[in-house]
C-alpha cells in the first residue's frame, strides 16, 4: 500500500513540474530549471506636483519697474494723507430703517462715506494720477555725526505725472454699533486665499461674504484692476484700537475676570478661538500691502487724559493689539486731540515724550489742509490727515477739489436731507455736532 502511494505522489510530482515548464512565455528556458521571474506588475504613474497658483497680488507689487521711477518728490513737495471711517454698506438701512438714535444716524451722516461714495472717490483718485504709497517710504529715522536720532523726509522716486497719497482707515474694528446700522461685520480669509468680507443682511438676516460691500476688499479689486495706482504694492494703514478687538474678532481682553472666576475659562478659551482665527487675515493683509497704526487703545482723548491712563492705554494695546499686528511707529489721535494741549509744535510735553519712547515717530491728527513738520527737539514727525466724509462732502467742497467733487460723489438720495454749502451760501439746515468723534 505504502507503495502504491509513493508511485502516486512521484506521478503527480512529474506532472506539476511538466505543467510548469508549458506555462513559460515563449522563450527557450534553460535545460533542466523553471522560470521563477515574477511577471511585471503595471503602476500607476505618478501624479505630477500641482504649481502653486500665482498670487494675483505679484503684479501689482512688480508692476512698476526701477527704469519706470525717473520722477523725483522731494522733502518740500507734499504728501497728501487722507482717511476714511468704514464704509457704509446699507445706506438706507442706515440713514432711515435702522432702530438706532437719531443722534446715531447723524454722526453717520457726518464721519461716514458710503459704499458708492467710496468707489467714486477711487475712480476720482485715480483719475487725478495720484499713487498709494507708504508711510514707511516717506518718513525714516536717521542719525547724525553725534547718534541723536531724528526723522527726515525722503525723497520718492514715482512715475511721471503721478502724486504720492497715503491712505489710512480708523477704526476697523467693526464695533457693536456698526455691526446693527449698516455695515459689514469682519474680513476673512476667503477660499480663494483673498480677502473678504462678512456681512449681514439687516432687513433679510442673510449672513455671506462679500468683496463689494466693504473698503477693505474694494480698495484690494480696485489695485488689482489698476496696478499703476500703486507704488511697489502700497495699499493704506489700519489705525485700531482695541477695546472690541480687531477687524472684527474680539480678541481683547476682559480684566474684570479675575484669574481664579469660574467664568475665566471659558472666556480664555473664546478669546484664543478669536486670535487664532484673525491670524491669517493680518498676515494676508501683510503680504498684500497693508500696514497697521495705533489708535489707542481705547479711543481716548489724549489732550485729557492723565500721563497715567495713557500709559495704562498705551500698554494695554501694545499687549492686545501689538502683539497680533506687529510692532509700528505710527500714532492716530483719537477725536484728532494731539496730547501736548494742540501745541505739539512747539513744545513736547511729558506725554508725547512717553509716547515717543513706546516707538511711535509719527503722529498724526486730523485737519482742513495738508502739514507735516519734523519736530526738532525728539525724533518724531506731526502731520495732519485730510477726511472724506459727509461733513466734508456737504461743506468743505473747495478743499478737495484737488481730489474730486463733492458734486459728483455725494449721494443725496440716501442720504438725510440736510442740505449743502457748495457755493459759500449757508446750508439749508445747520445740525448741532457734537465731538462725539468718530475720528
Amino acid at each position: 500500500m505504502n507503495q502504491l502511494k509513493r508511485a502516486c505522489a512521484l506521478l503527480l510530482s512529474l506532472g506539476l513540474t511538466l505543467s510548469l515548464a508549458a506555462c513559460g512565455s515563449g522563450r527557450a528556458q534553460p535545460s533542466g530549471t523553471a522560470d521563477t521571474t515574477p511577471a511585471p506588475v503595471e503602476t500607476a504613474a505618478p501624479e505630477p506636483t500641482p504649481t502653486p497658483a500665482a498670487d494675483p497680488y505679484d503684479a501689482v507689487k512688480n508692476y512698476w519697474s526701477a527704469d519706470q521711477l525717473t520722477q523725483a518728490w522731494g522733502p518740500d513737495q507734499v504728501v497728501e494723507h487722507l482717511f476714511f471711517h468704514p464704509v457704509i454698506a446699507y445706506p438706507k438701512y442706515a440713514f432711515t430703517d435702522s432702530s438706532a438714535s437719531q443722534a446715531q444716524k447723524d454722526g453717520l451722516d457726518d464721519w461716514m462715506v458710503t459704499v458708492d461714495e467710496y468707489n467714486k472717490i477711487l475712480n476720482n483718485l485715480y483719475e487725478r494720477g495720484y499713487i498709494l504709497v507708504r508711510m514707511e517710504d516717506v518718513w525714516t529715522e536717521t542719525s547724525d555725526g553725534t547718534g541723536v536720532p531724528h526723522m527726515v523726509r525722503n525723497s520718492l522716486m514715482l512715475p511721471e505725472g503721478k502724486k504720492p497719497l497715503v491712505i489710512s482707515f480708523d477704526d476697523v474694528n467693526y464695533y457693536d454699533y456698526m455691526l446693527a446700522e449698516g455695515f459689514t461685520s469682519k474680513l476673512v480669509v476667503g477660499d480663494d486665499g483673498q480677502i473678504w468680507a462678512q456681512c449681514t443682511d439687516p432687513y433679510t438676516q442673510e449672513t455671506f461674504l462679500t468683496q463689494d460691500l466693504d473698503a477693505t476688499p474694494i480698495l484690494d479689486n480696485f489695485v488689482l484692476e489698476h496696478p499703476d495706482f500703486s507704488l511697489n504694492g502700497a495699499k493704506a494703514i489700519f489705525s485700531l484700537t482695541g477695546y472690541q478687538g480687531i477687524l472684527g474678532y474680539r480678541t481683547q481682553n476682559d480684566r474684570d475676570i479675575a484669574a481664579g472666576s469660574p467664568d475665566r475659562p471659558a472666556f480664555e478659551a473664546y478669546r484664543q478661538s478669536e486670535i487664532d482665527a484673525v491670524k491669517p487675515v493680518i498676515q494676508r493683509l501683510k503680504e498684500t500691502g497693508w500696514t497697521f497704526g495705533s489708535h489707542t487703545w481705547g479711543h481716548i482723548n489724549l489732550s485729557t487724559k492723565s500721563l497715567e491712563v495713557v500709559k495704562n492705554d498705551t500698554e494695554r494695546w501694545a499687549e492686545e493689539v501689538g502683539s497680533l499686528v506687529g510692532p509700528t511707529t505710527i500714532l492716530f489721535y483719537p477725536h484728532g486731540a494731539r496730547p501736548d494741549g494742540n501745541d505739539d509744535v512747539k513744545q513736547t510735553g511729558p506725554m508725547f515724550q512717553y509716547l515717543q519712547s513706546m516707538g511711535f515717530r509719527v503722529f498724526a491728527s486730523v485737519g482742513i489742509e495738508s502739514y507735516s513738520k519734523i519736530k526738532t527737539d525728539i525724533s518724531a514727525v506731526i502731520c495732519d490727515r485730510l477726511h472724506p466724509d459727509g461733513t466734508t462732502l456737504r461743506k468743505q467742497r473747495d478743499r478737495y477739489l484737488q481730489f474730486y467733487d463733492a458734486k459728483d460723489i455725494i449721494d443725496l438720495e440716501v442720504r438725510p436731507d440736510l442740505g449743502v454749502n457748495w457755493d459759500g451760501t449757508p446750508p439749508c439746515f445747520v445740525r448741532q455736532t457734537t465731538s462725539a468723534g468718530q475720528n
